[in-house]
């Protein structure tokens, strides 16, 4: 036979010899190969039952009823079958992911309506009485017909007339859809981006990887680890779907030419890896940064924090290499300059100057919230859940890196986005969530990674006795950690749900109080956290007297109709709002200690210094009217 003689691997090598083929009637999870037609297999009779299930249970939710678990134990017990049998027609539509993906794509989409459609399908009331906030603005940008950006607007919600693309964007769908406000639809946010963010994570994978079981798997993981709620209807949902678009761009169409070098030669690689994608020129990329550009302008329209992690995220792939571009990185930076430095200069302006402060407090940057203590059975549970989900996916994702090295070769630039964002721990803790922000910028590569610790590399890899048996243990291996990380989720995401969800009747009474206080009147509440909060906040004055540390509240709390009346200006009308929803997010929180809020309640109640306008189970609205009190009061 004639002798082989190795040829270099450079940019215009010869394609590389195919993978030794499978054995027949075997997946390999990488490319269609031919073979008779056979039947669809269980996964499709999975999904319909999971899907029957489901919506069986739907009815059976007791979401009225939430008690110091959230819903968790409001979902009844074949809700939770439901997600089983789903999870288990998931890790058997992944056998025939290279023939199939579509069933793999259609359990994924599946996964994201059974975990978090049930409140956009059954809640009478926005879910995060925060979203009612982002209702407010486009609101009264309907209203007023204009921005205004440079005005000290209450509550701080100026920023958002500095950062208004999303809410010009749903002030556009609102007038388009013929609705009453975005409150109708915002529900199934998490929904809409889910489905969007889906295609653009396929994308990102599929440049590093040609194993669709490794793909779809990431996907699910993804889906399951993304407890943190912030793709509901908000800016930060908007922006970071944009954010992966144009790292996934990148990714695809910003290799220079030359750059592969070893990663062209197949043997170098991970069985699953992808090859590297087509170099582009000098022109080519300079079109493509035309083109991205309108969409880098609309994330620095959207939301200040994004852009950050955009222009870190873009650093980071200029360490490489592969995506060594510094034009792209110079446009995007300049685009966030510019925004910063015009529309959003108040609040960047307010930023630098707490800089001075937060750099280097790691600690306290990474603080979550205002307390920081987490009490009540359920939001501990979540506290705890939220802990282990991070530590159980970082631990996949690491295992990953070290044990499958040949896959990270190749997969670096998205290891390296992933970790890039870390470092912001050490600037700011922008308002107590930095720690989830990072997390949720540092997901999409954590999820990959974690699924590559899952799923085993093809059968034409190098074989061993422990890889053999991996590779028959592997499904069930998958399934038990794909149920534990849903196990993780559901406490993560609806174990405070008695915090998101809030009864009508509280939001009506909220609503009329707001709609009858006189312009310019002061409104004190213990949170913002509470339904329509934030009302006419281009009317009235904002006073959200808890929202600080405990030992503070514990003082306050020792007379607090005089602490609440120190604070108001002499001559202001104002009205102080308690309802559940404060009592159960202070509760929750740590911000009151125990028992505080219903003290607090009835302290007020029974001053002279202030009058009982409305009082219900949900709710008390009171009146502040100091000619009532004693003449010796002194008022600051």
């Amino acid at each position: 036979m004639p002798s082989h003689v190795p040829v270099p691997a450079t940019e215009s090598s010869v394609p590389p010899p195919p993978a030794p083929e499978p054995a027949r009637g075997v997946d390999d999870g990488r490319r269609s190969v031919r073979f008779p037609r056979r039947p669809p297999g269980p996964a499709p009779l999975a999904l319909l039952l999971a899907a029957g299930l489901w919506v069986y249970s739907l009815p059976r939710i007791g979401f009225r009823e939430m008690g110091d678990y959230g819903l968790l134990d409001r979902l009844p017990a074949v809700y939770y079958l439901s997600l089983l049998v789903l999870t288990a027609g998931f890790v058997v539509s992944l056998r025939r992911a290279g023939t199939a993906p579509w069933w793999p794509a259609a359990h994924c989409a599946a996964l994201l309506f059974a975990l978090k459609a049930p409140p956009a399908v059954l809640y009478d009331a926005v879910r995060y009485p925060w979203a009612s906030k982002h209702d407010a603005v486009v609101d009264t940008l309907l209203a007023n017909g204009e921005l205004r950006p440079g005005a000290a607007l209450s509550g701080n919600m100026s920023a958002y007339d500095q950062w208004p693309g999303f809410f010009t964007l749903n002030a556009g769908l609102v007038r388009a859809f013929g609705v009453e406000s975005a409150a109708a639809y915002a529900n199934w946010a998490p929904i809409v981006f889910g489905l969007l963010l889906m295609p653009v994570l396929v994308l990102i994978y599929r440049t590093f990887c040609d194993d669709w079981r490794l793909i779809w798997t990431a996907v699910w993981i993804f889906q399951l680890a993304n407890w943190v709620g912030q793709d509901y209807f908000s800016p930060q949902g908007l922006a970071y779907l944009l954010h992966l678009t144009v790292i996934a761009v990148v990714l695809r169409h910003f290799v220079r030419p030359g750059s592969a070098g070893r990663l062209r030669d197949r043997t170098f690689l991970d069985p699953a890896a992808a090859a590297v994608p087509p170099p582009t020129g000098k022109g080519q990329r300079a079109i493509c940064v035309v083109i991205l550009a309108p969409m880098i302008a609309a994330v620095n329209a959207t939301h200040q924090l994004t852009p950050v992690m955009l222009c870190i995220c873009l650093l980071a792939l200029n360490l490489t290499r592969r995506y060594r571009n510094y034009g792209l990185l110079a446009v995007a930076a300049l685009l966030m300059l510019t925004w910063d430095l015009t529309m959003g200069r108040p609040l960047f302006v307010e930023t630098l100057a707490t800089l001075k402060e937060s750099i280097g407090e790691l600690t306290q940057n990474s603080r979550a919230g205002y307390a920081g203590q987490l009490t009540g059975p359920g939001p501990e549970l979540a506290g705890t859940a939220n802990v282990l989900m991070v530590l159980t996916v970082a631990a996949l994702a690491g295992a990953a890196v070290v044990l499958r090295r040949r896959l990270t070769r190749g997969a670096l630039p998205l290891l390296l986005v992933s970790v890039a964002p870390v470092p912001l721990f050490a600037v700011n803790d922008y308002g107590g969530e930095m720690l989830f922000r990072v997390y949720l910028f540092a997901l999409p590569g954590a999820a990959f990674f974690a699924a590559a610790a899952l799923v085993p590399a093809v059968a034409g890899s190098r074989r061993s006795r422990v890889k053999a048996l991996w590779r028959r243990t592997s499904a069930f291996v998958l399934l038990a950690v794909l149920l534990v990380l849903l196990a993780g989720f559901l406490p993560s995401y609806y174990g405070k749900e008695r915090m998101f969800y809030t009864p009508p009747e509280e939001t009506a009474l909220v609503t009329r109080t707001l709609d009858n206080a006189p312009d310019g009147s002061l409104i004190l509440a213990t949170s913002g956290s509470f339904p329509q909060a934030l009302h006419r906040y281009d009317r009235v004055e904002h006073w959200f007297f808890a929202e600080q540390e405990l030992p503070e509240n514990e003082k306050m709390l020792r007379d607090p109709a005089r602490y609440l009346a120190d604070g108001i200006p002499p001559g202001t009308r104002a009205y102080v709002i308690l309802t559940r929803t404060q009592d159960v997010y202070a509760a929750g929180e740590g911000l009151l200690p125990a028992g505080g809020f219903q003290t607090l309640r009835s302290e007020l109640s029974a001053s002279p210094l202030f009058r009982t306008v409305e009082s219900h189970p949900y709710g008390v609205v009171l009146e502040y009217r100091p000619d009532t009190a004693p003449s010796s009061r002194s008022v600051r």
